[in-house]
């Protein structure tokens, strides 16, 4: 199996809601990092899993739609609690479906709130 990782940082705002999450309650700030990872079985016609410029440019329109805001504003996150778990599984399917995924068999989306804590989303293509 063949994979292929990306990392790119940005920083978001958002706060919890529906229960007493202390600070976490009040607007904050995260310097959240991606890490991506792409995997497949095979490669295409040029020896690639996938091409990486699309995947670079890909990742950096879909940070370009959360840097600097405020997640509980977009509506992605309606009705929805912007934890990190929800963050990285919304991150994962806007990349699957900007992605040219002929060769992949993965995508997924390990999304970094601080030096230590972190949540992941899988998904099959």
């Amino acid at each position: 199996m063949y994979t292929l990782s990306i990392q790119k940082s940005f920083v978001a705002q958002h706060y919890l809601i529906g229960g007493d999450f202390g600070p976490e309650n009040e607007l904050h700030s995260h310097p959240y990092r991606i890490d991506l990872r792409l995997t497949g079985n095979r490669l295409n016609e040029h020896g690639y899993l996938v091409d990486i410029d699309e995947v670079k440019s890909v990742l950096s329109d879909t940070v370009a739609i959360f840097q600097d805001t405020t997640l509980n504003d977009l509506p992605e996150f309606r009705d929805l609690n912007p934890s990190l778990e929800h963050f990285a599984r919304i991150f994962c399917e806007k990349i699957a479906s900007a992605l040219e995924t002929e060769t992949l068999e993965e995508i997924s989306v390990r999304l970094w709130e601080d030096e230590s804590t972190w949540a992941e989303y899988t998904q099959s293509l």
